[in-house]
């Protein structure tokens, strides 16, 4: 594990978490008390957000994670980055495939947690690393 705050150099305000995990699913509430830690740091900051950006903040997180959970088991990489106006979340595994878009279907039991993801952040991007993948969303702080 492997938890790390930085200031970032072109912005005295910024501030990035990041923890690295090996893997199951307790690896999800951990990665929900790493967004926790890192509201706390921005209220201690007086980093304007809305009353409901940790919350919604948690959500777009247990999702990611549980996505690497079910689909890329192993190591990964949870990163949390201040923004100017949102924070970007950032999961990192060691997994071949890639997320899969389903068709909104509202009869459908499960599978909707990159619909959700989507609706919150407006779009989530997946980049290839050298072995696996990233996927990065962006959170409005407002």
């Amino acid at each position: 594990m492997t938890s790390a705050y930085r200031p970032d150099s072109a912005t005295s305000s910024a501030a990035s978490v990041m923890r690295d995990f090996t893997g199951g699913s307790e690896m999800i509430p951990a990665s929900r008390d790493v967004v926790q830690d890192f509201v706390d740091l921005l209220l201690e900051a007086r980093v304007d957000m809305a009353d409901t950006f940790g919350d919604t903040a948690r959500l777009v997180v247990s999702e990611l994670v549980t996505n690497v959970v079910r689909h890329a088991p192993g190591p990964s990489r949870l990163r949390l980055t201040l923004t100017d106006d949102s924070v970007e979340i950032a999961v990192t595994d060691t997994g071949e495939g890639w997320p899969t878009f389903l068709p909104r279907d509202p009869l459908r039991i499960g599978q909707h947690g990159l619909e959700i993801v989507t609706r919150l952040c407006g779009e989530v991007i997946t980049k290839p690393g050298e072995t696996g993948k990233t996927v990065s969303v962006r959170l409005p702080l407002r």
